[in-house]
């Protein structure tokens, strides 16, 4: 038996990363996953990978609104409603202080705030009592990195309506926590390598800190997800799990 049989799931940002290795292992636990993501190939490998007996692939942005409204269609249309729901898309984005413009402030909240708020309100009609709703937060949301200012805040403000969300919807016995990678080995990771340092530089720095000494694969990050989603979780709402190799404890 699997830790989800017979649930539905639906993440986004899910076509690559955290978000794909999470929806893989929430259909490998008996989960059917709706998957949406920005990129045509990337979005048909990943519902291949899955298997298109275990998952369904919804192109779309979730900065836009229609196309959130089209993913919880397309749910509605196959008569499931929603057990897990992982709000996974965002950027990393860098700027220091004297360097942020109005566009850079403007995407990081979008993608990060906006996206995440607008797409557990719509998915509301279709959760069931008892649901669980899982929100990606960041480990730089509460360490004060330089440069990552706008991003840390936008995550900060995640956390924050992990909390609230939690206290409104507890009369449904829907769950609300968060989770907060540290830095994980995703093709983000290497996008987000600042200008004069190669891909494996930055991943050395970044992993310097680390109390374990490397940084994490998404598999891990997915079995954190997986843990939130699922009844072994069942007393647990409101919080934010750092899974970040010690880097925010120690």
């Amino acid at each position: 038996m699997g830790q989800l049989d017979g649930k539905v799931a639906v993440v986004t940002g899910a076509s690559k990363g955290i978000g794909f290795a999470s929806a893989q292992r929430f259909a490998e636990e008996g989960a059917y996953v709706y998957l949406i993501g920005r990129g045509k190939e990337e979005l048909d490998r990943a519902v291949t990978e899955i298997g298109a007996h275990r998952a369904t692939g919804v192109r779309g942005d979730v900065t836009n609104l229609a196309d959130l409204d089209r993913l919880f269609a397309t749910v509605a249309a196959d008569e499931r409603r929603i057990d897990v729901l992982f709000a996974n898309a965002g950027r990393t984005t860098f700027s220091p202080l004297a360097e942020v413009t109005e566009e850079h402030y403007e995407e990081s909240t979008r993608i990060n705030v906006r996206s995440s708020l607008f797409t557990v309100q719509k998915a509301l009609p279709l959760l069931n009592d008892q649901a669980s709703v899982i929100l990606a937060t960041s480990t730089t949301a509460g360490r004060g990195t330089a440069g990552v200012g706008v991003y840390a805040a936008s995550k900060a403000a995640i956390r924050s309506l992990t909390r609230t969300w939690a206290n409104e919807l507890r009369h449904r016995g829907i769950r609300v926590n968060a989770i907060a990678p540290g830095a994980t080995e995703t093709p983000a990771l290497v996008a987000a390598t600042p200008e004069g340092l190669t891909p494996e530089e930055f991943r050395a720095m970044v992993a310097a800190p680390v109390p374990l000494g490397r940084t994490s694969t998404a598999a891990e990050q997915a079995a954190a997800a997986l843990f939130l989603a699922s009844a072994e979780s069942s007393y647990i709402t409101g919080i934010e799990l750092l899974v970040d190799g010690g880097i925010n404890q120690i």
